[in-house]
C-alpha cells in the first residue's frame, strides 16, 4: 500500500549548512496494518509522516503510494490523491470553531475534485450516531469535551472514505481514560471497516496498543 525506498529528506539551513532529518528510509506498509511510528522528539517522525501523508516531498528516494510513484505526480494529482487516500487526526484536532460540529465533518467533502458517489450529510450523520456524537451536530468545538473534539477530527478524517488513517499523537491533549477511548476507537475502524491506521507517538504505552511498533531515531528506522 504505501513503500518508501531509500528516501531522504534534506533541509538547507543556509547557505553551506544542510540539515538531514530523514536517512535512507526504507519501509513498506501493508492494506490493513494498524501501526505506530515512535520516536523521541527531533527524530524525523513528523517529517516522515509529512511525506507518507503527501504533505512534503522527499529529497531523494522513491515513494509509492497504491503503486503511484509520487515523484511522476503534479501538484493537483498530489492534492488529489492526499484528499482521497489519507485522512488526518492531529493531537489539536485542528476543528474551526466558527463551523458547527456537522460543517467540521463535511468540511473535506469540499475540496473533493470528483463527483462524490454517495450522500455526504447522510453519511457524515452516520460517523457521528456511530460515534455517540450526533447529538452535537449543531454545536460548536468549544462548546464540546476534548473526547468529544478528537471523535470529531476522527469523524472528519473518515468522511472521504480514505484508505489510510495518520494520527498525530491522537491522545496528546487527552486524559488516561478519554485518551484509551480514542485508541479503542482507531483499533475498531481498523478491524471492523479494515482501515490502514498509522499513530505517530512519542509514548511507548500507546505505541504498546499497536500490531506494529515503527521506531526512528535520528531519522532512521531503528
Amino acid at each position: 500500500m504505501i513503500q518508501l525506498t531509500h528516501v531522504w529528506k534534506k533541509y538547507q539551513i543556509d547557505d553551506d549548512v544542510v540539515f538531514t532529518a530523514l536517512k535512507d528510509i526504507s519501509l513498506t506498509i501493508e492494506k490493513g496494518e494498524f501501526s505506530s511510528l515512535i520516536g523521541p522528539s527531533g527524530s524525523g517522525k513528523s517529517t516522515l509522516m509529512h511525506i507518507i501523508g503527501l504533505l512534503d516531498k522527499s529529497s531523494d528516494g522513491e515513494v509509492l503510494i497504491e503503486g503511484r510513484n509520487t515523484a511522476e505526480l503534479s501538484d493537483d494529482e498530489i492534492s488529489t490523491l492526499r484528499n482521497e487516500f489519507v485522512g488526518f487526526v492531529f493531537q489539536q484536532f485542528n476543528l474551526i470553531n466558527k463551523l458547527t460540529i456537522k460543517e467540521n465533518i463535511l468540511l473535506p467533502t469540499t475540496y473533493a475534485r470528483k463527483k462524490i458517489e454517495y450522500d455526504p450529510g447522510k453519511k457524515a450523520d452516520e460517523i457521528m450516531e456511530r460515534f455517540g456524537i450526533l447529538e452535537k451536530a449543531n454545536s460548536y468545538p468549544n462548546r464540546i469535551s476534548g473526547g468529544q473534539q478528537q471523535r470529531v477530527a476522527i469523524a472528519r478524517a473518515l468522511i472521504m472514505s480514505p484508505s489510510l488513517i495518520l494520527a498525530d499523537e491522537p491522545t496528546g491533549n487527552l486524559d488516561t481514560k478519554t485518551g484509551d477511548e480514542i485508541m479503542k476507537l482507531l483499533s475498531q475502524l481498523n478491524k471492523e471497516d479494515n482501515i490502514t491506521v498509522l499513530i505517530v507517538t512519542h509514548e511507548q504505552d500507546i505505541a504498546a496498543k499497536t500490531k506494529r511498533k515503527i521506531q526512528i531515531v535520528d531519522g532512521k528506522i531503528a
